[in-house]
Formats: structure tokens, sequence, C-alpha cells
């Protein structure tokens, strides 16, 4: 099957301080490069110094988050509580909404704190990524690690398992 050349949009929430984390996700997004154009958004998250205004703190984030999306575009937010995917159900996830004339795909990735309901309302889907908790600089190491297996997945390309 033929797929057309996608549009991913990752938004984060934070800037990759890790080396070896800057240096894993580089290198995914540029194996990526033949099957979809991907642009990552960071957001500088507000730190939340009274943990009573995490809330409001979250819906202010979201604010930000949501400006960077349109009103076509396909969002899946990464939530704790979202559908989990092995990683051929993700690829036939992204091979569907190709198909389906989806012209992007939005990630989003929280801070540490999770982000707004406005956000999570706004989701087409929420997805999970496994029911441990991971940092949210792992998450989207793991993230573009697995839109580039969905790809080989799609393309029938082998990749090691």
């Amino acid at each position: 099957m033929t797929i057309q050349k996608l549009k991913i949009k990752i938004i984060a929430l934070g800037k990759i301080k890790e080396k070896f984390l800057k240096s894993g996700i580089d290198e995914f997004l540029k194996r990526l490069t033949p099957y979809a154009q991907i642009n990552v958004t960071e957001i500088n998250p507000i730190e939340i110094k009274d943990e009573n205004l995490k809330n409001k703190v979250l819906l202010s984030e979201g604010e930000k988050i949501l400006s960077n999306i349109k009103p076509t575009d396909f969002v899946i937010t990464m939530e704790i509580l979202g559908k989990e995917f092995s990683s051929e159900e993700f690829a036939k996830k992204i091979e569907e909404l190709t198909n389906s004339g989806t012209q992007e795909i939005v990630f989003v990735i929280g801070s540490s704190c999770g982000i707004g309901k406005n956000v999570s309302q706004r989701a087409n889907l929420k997805m999970s990524m496994s029911k441990m908790t991971f940092l949210h600089e792992f998450a989207r190491l793991i993230l573009v690690e697995q839109l580039y297996r969905a790809f080989k997945i799609i393309k029938g390309e082998t990749y090691h398992k």
C-alpha cells in the first residue's frame, strides 16, 4: 500500500536537556524524513510553585498548546489513562489516518504535571505509551522511535524486533 508523506507535529512542553536523549531524538527524526514531514514545537512549561494552582497552570499551558493546533488536525494526546497500542496497532492507526485523508497528526506531550483538561477535551485520541510512568523527555524519544517503527511496518520494511 502506498502511503503519502504525512505531516506530523509533536507539541511538547519543555526542552530536551540531556545530550543523549537529544541525540536519540534527532537520529529518529532524521530516519523519519523519507516517510513524514515532522515538526517539533517546544513550549516552555510554567513552573508550579503552589500545588493548588496546578489546574490553572495546566489550563494556561493548554491555551499555548491549542494555539498551535488547527481545527482540521487529528490530535493525539499522551495521557496515562489513554488507549495502549502494540507497535503493529499503532502502525495500523497511522495508516488509517493517512488513508482517510488526515492532513496532519498532532501529538501532544505534556509536562511532568500532565496536560490541561482543555487539551484533553480537544484530543481525537488519548494514547498511553505504557502503564509505567516515563519522564516527558523519554516520552518524546519513545514516540519518535515508535513513529519510525510504524512507518517501517506500514511499508513492509525490516526493522529489528
